[in-house]
């Protein structure tokens, strides 16, 4: 004899498991953003604190306020002083005496033979990324590979120089998808999609499209 109470039984744990589902796609996001930032927050903390004095860290200038007892935890001041600090030294390599620092500290660090391939490395890392003259990343392109018939999606890379400029001259353009590879440029096809939405879709590996766009009015 069939229980006249199972299908409601088992509609009712479906909805809780729709639920949850539901639930956690939007909880799973957000609570692994706020780790991540709050774990960044403390790494970054973690780097800059010891540097501060230990009559002006935090803790030690709560106590002085509050009284030997109050313990509070403070996150963050790390990273406010490690923003002042940057701007400060930033508006300092504007001006002549900074660049003539820079300049010195620069070739000090050429003399020696592994520091200075550490560094110059960085720096053009940091300089492709954060330098406002020169435009990288800022194209999302498709491109064949590895074979006719399959395509990669990939971002526009700064122009080839030195020996690779000469090489290659100008008819190729450096892209990126995981790999460096040098394209011709007339191989390349230009998407209308966004840089953050092409690295939404390739970190995801293929799961996360972006959104169509509304229709202009």
């Amino acid at each position: 004899m069939t229980n006249p109470h199972s299908p409601p039984r088992r509609g009712f744990l479906a909805s809780l498991r729709a639920s949850f589902l539901t639930g956690l796609v939007v909880v799973l996001p957000i609570g692994l953003t706020i780790y991540f930032v709050w774990a960044v927050i403390g790494w970054i903390d973690g780097w800059i604190l010891p540097l501060i004095p230990s009559p002006y860290k935090p803790d030690a200038l709560i106590r002085d306020w509050f009284g030997p007892d109050y313990e509070f935890p403070v996150r963050g001041v790390g990273v406010l002083v490690f923003l002042v600090f940057t701007i400060l030294v930033g508006w300092l390599a504007k001006g002549l005496i900074g660049r003539s620092v820079i300049r010195s500290g620069e070739d000090l660090v050429d003399r020696m033979p592994v520091v200075r391939s550490v560094y110059g490395a960085i720096k053009q890392v940091a300089e492709t990324f954060f330098n406002k003259k020169e435009q990288s990343f800022d194209k999302v392109v498709l491109v064949e590979f590895p074979r006719a018939g399959s395509f990669a999606l990939g971002f526009v890379s700064t122009r080839p120089k030195g020996e690779l400029a000469e090489r290659l001259a100008a008819s190729s353009t450096p892209m990126s998808s995981g790999m460096l590879l040098f394209v011709p440029t007339k191989d390349l096809i230009v998407m209308d999609m966004g840089v953050d939405d092409a690295a939404k879709l390739i970190v995801s590996g293929g799961l996360v499209y972006p959104l169509p766009k509304d229709p202009p009015i």
